[in-house]
């Protein structure tokens, strides 16, 4: 089956800076949510991700396209390791946000960047230059530092960063479109999210969902926070090289560290500020990287 949209390798910028910039005010929109158990809001927030996957493929006609998906058995297999990778991702996340660990999810996602530069090279043959190799030697050493000092967030940092660094390497590899691949996996996780919700109404506190206007609304939200930054994460996934895509991301966990900073007023641990120093420093380099070769990438992507 080949690819259903046949989406070119350029303009994925203005999508990935969208869907960082919503995941970077995610800790705020949590807030609202805060009185509901992770695992429970999870799986409210991959029910309420499949009718807008649906309403847009709907509006866009696509509905064939997910239908086949659906009935291939590879590219449901292919799909299926996607849903288990960004359901650990959301579950890892909502729990360190709501568990006072936002410095921890910051590191993952400065961390993931650098995740994804190893995995281009190690599974899609892209190639690291010296400097890019500096870099990654640097977020290494910094990500070593919260053995010493923060070992209780060092597990939400890796899974952060390892989870989503393969979420995006399976979507950008998968034979299927941007928003039939993500109405798939919500079609594949609603079922453990029906069971888990299931459990917690039967639970003698109830489910959290029913209890008040205001909060079945924020819940009901999740659907659209969910669904419009990842649709625009795939469709920048297969646009753009895929060591560069994370370059963007950098948004994302700066906005997350200065919430936790200000808004949350955590504090912050003498190893996870050498971390934070060890990552921004790679990402420096990384970045510097990056406007070197910027000549030679805009000739390549110009029009013959």
């Amino acid at each position: 089956m080949s690819a259903p949209d046949p989406e070119p390798q350029t303009g994925g910028l203005p999508y990935a800076l969208g869907a960082y910039t919503i995941w970077g005010l995610l800790p705020l929109y949590l807030l609202l949510v805060q009185t509901v158990p992770a695992v429970e809001f999870v799986g409210w927030r991959i029910l309420w991700t499949v009718p807008v996957c649906l309403i847009v493929v709907a509006f866009r006609r696509q509905g064939a396209e997910v239908r086949a998906a659906l009935t291939s058995p590879a590219i449901l297999r292919t799909m299926l390791l996607s849903s288990v990778l960004i359901a650990i991702n959301w579950l890892t996340y909502i729990y360190a946000v709501l568990d006072g660990k936002v410095y921890g999810a910051s590191l993952g996602y400065y961390l993931n960047p650098l995740v994804n530069v190893l995995l281009g090279t190690l599974v899609l043959g892209e190639r690291l230059n010296a400097r890019q190799w500096t870099a990654v030697a640097l977020a290494g050493g910094g990500v070593a530092t919260l053995l010493f000092g923060a070992l209780d967030t060092l597990w939400i940092t890796l899974t952060l960063a390892f989870s989503f660094a393969l979420y995006g390497l399976v979507r950008k590899t998968a034979p299927v479109g941007a928003l039939p691949g993500l109405t798939v996996e919500s079609l594949l996780l609603s079922l453990p999210a029906l069971g888990v919700i299931a459990w917690y109404a039967a639970t003698p506190q109830g489910s959290a969902f029913g209890q008040s206007l205001g909060l079945d609304l924020a819940i009901a939200f999740a659907g659209i926070v969910t669904g419009v930054p990842l649709l625009m994460f795939a469709v920048a996934a297969r646009r753009m090289a895929y060591s560069l895509l994370g370059f963007v991301q950098f948004i994302a966990p700066t906005m997350v560290f200065v919430i936790g900073l200000t808004v949350f007023d955590q504090p912050l641990e003498p190893a996870q500020l050498a971390c934070f120093c060890a990552i921004w420093a790679a990402i420096a380099i990384f970045s510097w990287d990056l406007w070197l070769r910027r000549p030679r990438r805009e000739k390549a992507v110009q029009p013959q």
